[in-house]
This record gives structure tokens, sequence and C-alpha cells, in this order.
């Protein structure tokens, strides 16, 4: 999927959370989190403060799991 499909889906609130997710780990790693409106950049943020993505957007998939109680 296109960054731009991504989006329209994101904004729509079509994005399942695992989608979601893979979204942001997308956007931290080519640095499109930081470069689009607000939100996009706080978001990253969030998600990088707790622990479901790293800096680099690798998403902690344990974290993921725990959070979802799987």
């Amino acid at each position: 999927m296109e960054l731009v499909d991504y989006i329209i889906e994101y904004e729509s609130g079509t994005l399942t959370d695992k989608d979601t997710l893979e979204f942001f780990a997308k956007l931290i790693k080519s640095g499109d989190a930081w470069t689009l409106q607000g939100c996009y950049g706080r978001t990253a943020k969030t998600l990088i403060d707790n622990g479901l993505i790293s800096n680099e957007g690798v998403i902690n998939w344990d974290s993921y799991n725990e959070l979802k109680g799987v």
C-alpha cells in the first residue's frame, strides 16, 4: 500500500490497530512522521514513548501483544 493510501485509510478510521502500527513504523522509518502535519509526529512520538515502535521504526510486537492481552 502506498503512503497516500495509508493516510486516507488512517484518516477515515478504517485501519486496524496492527495496520496503524505498521503505518506509523513506516512513517518513522522514512522520516515522514516528522514532516507531515503535527498529529502524525505527535502520534509517532507517543508510540515511541510507549515502547511500541523504536526510534528507527521497528515495531515491538511483544509490547503490542501485551497491550492487546495476547
